[in-house]
């Protein structure tokens, strides 16, 4: 439940949020659709809320038999293919021939998604008029489905989406061209082609075949380079504007989340390693890497996205730039606790696991480590409660921005009316 409303509930509602403001902006066009629009917004948020009360009810995809959710399942695949549909019709609509960049990571994510979406749940009706259904995967293939959606999803949904993010908020915050079209364009075509052949890399010393495993991480390692280049081209798009990272801190956010993708994208292909996996898998290190990618980078380049979005939505100011900084330190502050705890529980977790004594048996029992990370966890809350508290602020800031715009819009339409009675 957790993840379902963190990635599909807050990322996809960012994403749906940024790629409309996005694309007509880029395409100098209004959205094909105002209704479609509405659609995949209440259909969505229908498909998320429904997702996160049958996994609290019992109902999951377990892979054997399934209660409950292909109909989810189906509601997601029409949400998705209006959103397609949307988004692909406006960007036919465009007023120049030329496609932005951060468009074609929106439908490389959009495109991705939809086929991870409908390959991973294909199941079997075990009748006409019940909800009971048998997954059409089994064993090893079926471990393999899984991953192959699993870090896809990670690939596409929480990467590539948010690349398109950031090459458009970035340039427009920082009021500069993009530092190199050109490596734009090779950071895209390389992370869609590469991304596809790594989630095996999740599968390494079980029942898989070693060859697979080992191809996955030989691409994993590849994407390095790709990756690195999408950070360089980002921070780099400040070069002549450094004095903003002084003055202005919507873009402090932008690259910060820049240098946790940076940070995030090395630690991923590390952890592919086969010996540094054995250290790392089923601990606490892997939830400090996922982490470092989903508040580091995919919630702070939300943050200064929408700080950069909602007051031009809104025709206003920011209602405190004073706020945004104390969010930003909050949010940071937050993230390191978060992390650095993690990798500490996670490491010396899996060294305690690995040890053994004298005459071969473990050196600690199961429960010696669990007793371990008792204080890791009291730093993971703190930095929970750092985070969650600059979200507060930024709620407050929103709510505030919103509502002046509301008050100065009906001070402007009393001034429009005063005048005409006057007249």
């Amino acid at each position: 439940m957790h993840t379902t409303l963190v990635i599909f509930g807050f990322g996809g509602c960012a994403l749906f949020a940024t790629s409309y403001y996005i694309v007509q902006r880029t395409c100098q066009t209004r959205l094909y659709s105002d209704w479609m629009a509405s659609f995949t917004f209440w259909g969505w948020q229908l498909a998320v809320g429904l997702g996160a009360l049958s996994y609290m009810f019992g109902y999951t995809q377990s892979r054997e038999y399934a209660e409950f959710e292909w109909p989810i399942d189906i509601l997601i695949a029409v949400t998705w293919v209006v959103y397609f549909t949307l988004y692909a019709q406006t960007l036919r609509r465009r007023s120049q021939p030329h496609i932005y960049v951060a468009n074609w990571f929106y439908m490389a994510f959009i495109l991705a998604t939809a086929i991870l979406h409908i390959f991973n749940n294909l199941a079997v009706p075990v009748g006409l008029f019940t909800l009971k259904s048998y997954s059409l995967f089994s064993g090893v293939q079926d471990a393999m489905t899984q991953w192959w959606y699993g870090h896809n999803a990670v690939g596409f949904f929480l990467t590539a989406a948010f690349l398109g993010m950031m090459y458009y908020f970035v340039p427009k915050q920082a009021g500069r061209p993009v530092y190199s079209y050109r490596l734009s364009i090779i950071h895209f075509w390389a992370l869609s082609f590469l991304y596809m052949w790594v989630g095996a890399h999740h599968l390494h010393w079980t029942a898989l075949p070693d060859w697979t495993s080992t191809l996955a991480a030989t691409f994993s390692i590849m994407l390095l380079l790709p990756s690195w280049g999408g950070m360089i081209n980002g921070i780099m798009t400040l070069s002549g504007a450094w004095e903003k990272l002084r003055t202005d801190p919507v873009m402090l956010f932008l690259i910060t989340a820049l240098s946790f993708y940076g940070m995030a994208t090395f630690e991923g292909p590390l952890m592919s390693l086969k010996s540094v996996n054995a250290l790392s898998h089923y601990t606490d290190w892997t939830i400090g890497h996922v982490h470092s990618g989903a508040l580091g980078w995919v919630a702070m380049i939300t943050f200064g996205s929408f700080y950069h979005m909602v007051p031009r939505l809104y025709d206003t100011r920011l209602y405190s730039v004073r706020l945004v900084y104390v969010h930003f330190w909050l949010a940071t502050i937050g993230i390191l606790l978060y992390i650095t705890a993690m990798w500490v529980a996670g490491i010396f977790q899996g060294l305690m696991l690995r040890s053994f004594d004298d005459y071969g048996n473990l050196a600690y029992t199961f429960v010696e480590t669990v007793a371990f990370l008792h204080e890791p966890y009291v730093v993971r809350a703190m930095g929970g409660v750092f985070f969650i508290s600059g979200v507060a602020v930024m709620a407050w800031n929103m709510y505030m921005t919103v509502r002046q715009s509301r008050i100065e819009s009906a001070e402007i339409e009393a001034r429009i009316a005063a005048k005409m009675a006057n007249a």
